[in-house]
């Protein structure tokens, strides 16, 4: 998939978060040749969607279970927001 592909499809795409973040994320995967999750580890041991992670606290605010939209081992944790979320 072309960065201008990437582009024309999602401009016009007015799903919620849910409904659209896992095809969102594996597309951006294909614009940047890089494996989905389920390409890259079929086990889902180091790289997945959803991964149960812990919330940071804030000041006075104790941490909290959570989920990474999705989640590669020793490089990131990714958190997709629906628009005009925070």
């Amino acid at each position: 998939m072309t960065i201008q592909e990437f582009i024309a499809k999602w401009r016009k795409v007015e799903l919620k978060e849910r409904s659209a973040a896992q095809t969102h994320f594996i597309d951006l995967c294909r614009v940047f040749n890089h494996p989905d999750p389920v390409a890259g580890d079929p086990t889902g041991e180091s790289y997945c969607f959803e991964k149960g992670a812990v919330k940071a606290g804030s000041a006075g605010v104790p941490p909290a279970q959570g989920f990474a939209d999705v989640w590669k081992r020793g490089f990131w944790g990714w958190e997709y927001k629906g628009r005009h979320k925070a």
